[in-house]
């Protein structure tokens, strides 16, 4: 039949499973926003491109499938360049879809045309300029194919206007992809397996240390029924929260800069350290010499390039976790315990708790909030974040029983985050509460989304900690350069509270602790509209333990006593 490069286009997407689209219109995309209007694809209309690729991001996450953000050309290909770099650092699977000026006009610097292949071309795993209708259907197989496959991440597709107003005679066929130099990984190699139970079973003190790898991979269940058979302990990533659950026995919560005091002492006293799905990124390892000096290092990643990367490598297995594990757990020995070294975690556990003190100013501890948050909700909730002191604290005093339930920007750290990844979440997951914690510094970055989720009624709560600070640029102030705060108070902000009213969603202020619970189960139960939530909390409070840059990981500062 005859159709449209357009039309095409979005006919590809929904045979790929495609049901929403997050994005924004402009003069060159008008032909793919053409065939929209008779698609029965979803299109969430936001209010940056910004927020369009975090919402795509956050779906994707959410849900395990690939997210979908379009925009126009130059300055709306650019306005994505930010969320695409935090997908890729995190493996997030996505397509991101950019219109392109006509082909005849391309090196021209025709009006906003701008090079989006070029400039994202180190923060992607591939990018497509689409120059004749013909390989339309071909190319969107391809960059779905590439985005979820093996290590994930996402793959622009470029797309000039004639491309996609051409007619051709279009028909549709179920050719299986073949990319050359591009295949999928299968299966791993038996004798590392083998070396690496061998090894397990010998250990006296193991530890699993577990990431992202586990969720992308699905392989949450295998990573419990091997700790649980030979009862090693696991510690997890800031991206790896949800693949173990965190109220286990074995759980050791978060290591690393802002790590548990016993998730730190258990890597630097262990003698296997199984890692699985991980990256060895410089917040988890600090001072690498002395990163795990006592122990033999097994290092499970779908992606060659990171084995052997910033650590050196006991037993490599490259391949998929969840594969791996499968191969791995018949060959582990069943144990009852490990007396001693589950003893010495035990203590370590009750010397070294998760604690804070009292607000001097008489404020809300934020901590607080985010105990309650846990308490209503016990873990079933998606919980987004923005980046800074919340986002640490979330990590830490959340538990966390399922994956795909912590949604939070790792690798690149990206500000403005959480809130319209949180929107996304919750499109992607309508039966579950959402919750973006945020910062007053970061919900300002794309604050603007209120506007996307009042008009499509999704009903995200979101829980700023103000404390009228960027709060963790701060705290390093305070403690590496001798308390100068040099532009870090943001005590001149709107009112929260008027500015949610104004977008149409509820706003509350919650100034005093015992109010919070009340406030929250307010909160929960709105249905219909976001919520912003303004919580007054202790303008210093500190991120405790912290392991200063340069140190090793037994150099905690903080979490001996009450802060």
């Amino acid at each position: 039949m005859k159709m449209k490069g357009a039309e095409i286009l979005l006919h590809c997407l929904q045979k790929e499973g495609v049901d929403v689209i997050f994005g924004y219109p402009g003069g060159q995309a008008l032909p793919i926003y053409d065939a929209l209007y008779d698609s029965p694809i979803q299109h969430i209309l936001v209010r940056h491109e910004q927020g369009a690729a975090h919402a795509a991001d956050g779906y994707a996450r959410a849900s395990g499938k690939t997210g979908v953000c379009l925009a126009t050309s130059g300055p709306g290909a650019t306005n994505l360049v930010t969320g695409i770099a935090t997908a890729y650092m995190d493996s997030v699977p996505m397509v991101v879809l950019t219109g392109q000026v006509g082909s005849s006009f391309i090196g021209t610097d025709a009006f906003q045309e701008a090079d989006i292949i070029g400039i994202t071309l180190p923060i992607t795993k591939h990018s497509y300029m689409v120059e004749r209708t013909e390989d339309v259907a071909r190319l969107v197989k391809e960059a779905f194919h590439i985005a979820g496959t093996n290590r994930p991440g996402p793959v622009v597709l470029d797309l000039p206007r004639d491309v996609m107003d051409r007619v051709i005679d279009f028909e549709d066929n179920n050719e299986e992809v073949n990319i050359r130099g591009y295949r999928v990984m299968k299966g791993v190699n038996n004798g590392q397996i083998i070396a690496a139970a061998e090894m397990i079973n010998r250990a006296e003190r193991p530890v699993i240390y577990a990431g992202g790898g586990i969720i992308i991979s699905g392989a949450a269940v295998e990573l419990k029924e091997m700790a649980e058979k030979a009862k090693i302990p696991v510690t997890t990533t800031l991206m790896g929260m949800g693949a173990f659950p965190g109220m286990n026995y074995l759980a050791l919560g978060m290591l690393g800069m802002h790590g548990t005091r016993y998730a730190n002492y258990a890597i630097s006293e262990c003698d296997v350290l199984i890692a699985v799905g991980v990256r060895f990124d410089d917040r988890v390892t600090a001072k690498l010499e002395h990163f795990a000096p006592n122990a033999s290092i097994i290092h499970i990643d779908i992606d060659a390039a990171e084995i052997g990367k910033n650590v050196d490598i006991d037993v490599p297995i490259v391949g998929d976790v969840k594969e791996a594990l499968q191969a791995l757990i018949p060959r582990l020995q069943s144990r009852e315990e490990l007396s001693e070294w589950h003893q010495t975690i035990s203590r370590w556990k009750a010397e070294f708790p998760l604690r804070y003190g009292k607000s001097s100013e008489g404020r809300i501890m934020p901590q607080h909030v985010i105990e309650k948050i846990y308490e209503l909700t016990q873990g079933e909730a998606i919980i987004t974040t923005e980046v800074g002191q919340h986002q640490m604290w979330a990590a830490q005093y959340c538990q966390y029983k399922n994956p795909r339930t912590f949604l939070t920007s790792g690798g690149l750290g990206t500000m403005g985050y959480g809130f319209p990844a949180a929107i996304g979440a919750k499109i992607a997951r309508p039966d579950m509460t959402v919750i973006d914690i945020a910062g007053d510094g970061s919900i300002q970055m794309n604050i603007q989304e209120l506007g996307t989720a009042v008009q499509y009624k999704v009903p995200v709560i979101i829980c700023i900690l103000n404390n009228q600070y960027l709060g963790m640029v701060r705290q390093w102030q305070g403690l590496f350069y001798n308390g100068r705060y040099s532009y870090t108070d943001m005590t001149h902000q709107p009112d929260f509270v008027k500015l949610a009213e104004a977008y149409g969603a509820v706003g509350m202020r919650i100034t005093r602790n015992e109010d919070v619970e009340s406030a929250l189960q307010e909160a929960l139960q709105i249905k219909d509209r976001p919520v912003l939530m303004d919580f007054w909390v202790e303008r210093e409070a500190n991120v405790y333990p912290m392991v200063p840059p340069g140190q090793s990981l037994l150099n905690m500062l903080g979490g001996e006593d009450n802060e």
